[in-house]
C-alpha cells in the first residue's frame, strides 16, 4: 500500500447547543484572555453572544475582533494580530464562516510564534508554535475547522495560502443551532462547496491521496447529497443542518489530506477579481471542470456518483454514470436557485483571458488535478461556463 500521512483536528465536539457552553467545552484550552475573531454580520446577529456570555460568566476576558470580510485581506489579518497582541490574548476563538476561521488560524500562529507571514506562505513553511485555537463554524461548507490551510487575499486580487498542520485547531465545535438562521442562498453555495471538496479529494492526483480521505469523501457526499435540499428549503430542520455540518467537516478532513484541484484553482480568480463568494465561484465552474477531467477521471467520478445521488446507481457503465453525475450536479445548482453562468454574476466575457492566466498561479492546486490543465484549457473551461 502507498505510504500516506493523515492529520486532523485533535478534538471534535458535535452537539446542538455546544457553543452556549463554550467555557465548559473549551475554556481551559483558551486560557484567561480570549481573542474572538468574527465578522460584523455575525456580531450584529448576536450569534456569538451565548458563547461570549459563557466565557465571561466563567471569568474569562473576551476581546472581540469583528472586522473580518469575505476573502479576508492581509491588512485585516495583521490588524487582528495587533489587536490580539494589545489585548494580551492567551487563546484564539474563530467564530463564523471560512473567512473568520482562516484569519483566526493565522492570528494564532503569528501571535504564538512571532514568525514572518511572508516566510509562512506555502506548504509546511509555517513553523509555530501558535496560541491555543478553537474554531466554531457557522456555515456548512469550508470545513476550515479541520483543515491545515488558511487563504488570504494579498494585494488587489492574489490569493495566497498557508498550509501546515501547525494551524489545525485544538478543538472544533459543530453546533447546528448556529446554522439554523443561515439564508438559503448561503446554505446552497456553502453546501455545494463542501461537495466540491469531497469530489476533488476523492479524485485528487496528490501522492497523499489515501483510503481514509476517500472513505471520508464518500460519507461526506452521502450526507450532503441527502440533506442539502432540505437545509436550503427548510432551514429550521436541525437534523438536516447537523448532517450538513458533519458532511462539511468530513469533506474538510478528506481534502485537508488529499488536496483539491482545478475546480478551486479556477474558482479563485472569480472570487479574487469579482468578489463572488467562494462556494458560488466553485459551483460556477464545477460541471465544466469535471467534463474536462472526465476522459481521465470518469472511473473515479462513477464510483462516487451514487453516494451523492442514489438514483445514479441504476446507470450502467462508468462513462455514462460519470456523465449523469456531472449533469446531476449542474441540475442541483439550478434546483437550489443558484446562478449557473459567469454572465449571471456580471463577469464580462472579455475577462476570461485574464482569469485563465491568473488561474495558472494556482499550481499548488493544479498539480492535484486528474488531468493536466494548460492556460488554453482554463480559457476553454471559463468560456464554457460563461
Amino acid at each position: 500500500m502507498t505510504p500516506f500521512t493523515f492529520n486532523t483536528t485533535k478534538s471534535l465536539v458535535f452537539e446542538t447547543g455546544a457553543a452556549a457552553r463554550l467555557a465548559e467545552v473549551a475554556g481551559k484550552t483558551l486560557g484567561k484572555t480570549v481573542l474572538l475573531v468574527t465578522d460584523p454580520g455575525l456580531r450584529q446577529l448576536g450569534l456569538a453572544d451565548p458563547a461570549i456570555a459563557s466565557l465571561e460568566a466563567a471569568g474569562h476576558t473576551v476581546a472581540i475582533f469583528d472586522s473580518v470580510e469575505a476573502d479576508p485581506s492581509r491588512e485585516t489579518l495583521m490588524t487582528a494580530v495587533e489587536f490580539g497582541r494589545d489585548a494580551g490574548a492567551t487563546g484564539v476563538l474563530g467564530f463564523g464562516g471560512g473567512s473568520s476561521l482562516d484569519v483566526a488560524k493565522l492570528v494564532a500562529l503569528l501571535l504564538g510564534s512571532g514568525e514572518d507571514l511572508d516566510e509562512a506562505w506555502g506548504v509546511a513553511m509555517a513553523k509555530g508554535p501558535r496560541l491555543p485555537l478553537v474554531l466554531v463554524p457557522t456555515t456548512a461548507g469550508t470545513g476550515s475547522e479541520v483543515t491545515p490551510v488558511s487563504i488570504i487575499t494579498v494585494g488587489a486580487e492574489e490569493k495566497r495560502g498557508v498550509s501546515s498542520p501547525v494551524i489545525l485547531p485544538d478543538i472544533a465545535i459543530l453546533d447546528a443551532d448556529l446554522t439554523v438562521g443561515l439564508p438559503a442562498h448561503i446554505t446552497a453555495a456553502t453546501g455545494v462547496d463542501a461537495m466540491v471538496h469531497a469530489i476533488e479529494a476523492y479524485a485528487s492526483k496528490s501522492a497523499n491521496n489515501n483510503p481514509l480521505s476517500q472513505m471520508l469523501a464518500r460519507e461526506a457526499l452521502r450526507l450532503l447529497g441527502a440533506n442539502i435540499e432540505t437545509a436550503v428549503f427548510n432551514g429550521q430542520d436541525k437534523d438536516a443542518r447537523g448532517a450538513m455540518l458533519l458532511g462539511s467537516m468530513l469533506a474538510g478532513q478528506a481534502f485537508a489530506n488529499s488536496p483539491v484541484a482545478a475546480v478551486h484553482a479556477l474558482a479563485y480568480p472569480i472570487g479574487g477579481t469579482f468578489h463572488i463568494p467562494h462556494g458560488l465561484s466553485n459551483a460556477l465552474v464545477l460541471p465544466h471542470v469535471l467534463r474536462f477531467n472526465a476522459p481521465d477521471a470518469h472511473g473515479l467520478y462513477a464510483e462516487i456518483a451514487a453516494d451523492a445521488f442514489p438514483h445514479l446507481a441504476q446507470v450502467e457503465g462508468s462513462q455514462a454514470r460519470c456523465a449523469a453525475f456531472i449533469d446531476a450536479l449542474a441540475d442541483l445548482s439550478l434546483k437550489l436557485g443558484m446562478q449557473t453562468r459567469l454572465r449571471d454574476v456580471d463577469i464580462p466575457e472579455d475577462a476570461i483571458g485574464k482569469m485563465a492566466s491568473d488561474s495558472m498561479l494556482q499550481q499548488r492546486l493544479l498539480v492535484n488535478n486528474p488531468r493536466e490543465v494548460s492556460e488554453q484549457d482554463a480559457f476553454n473551461i471559463y468560456k464554457a461556463a460563461w
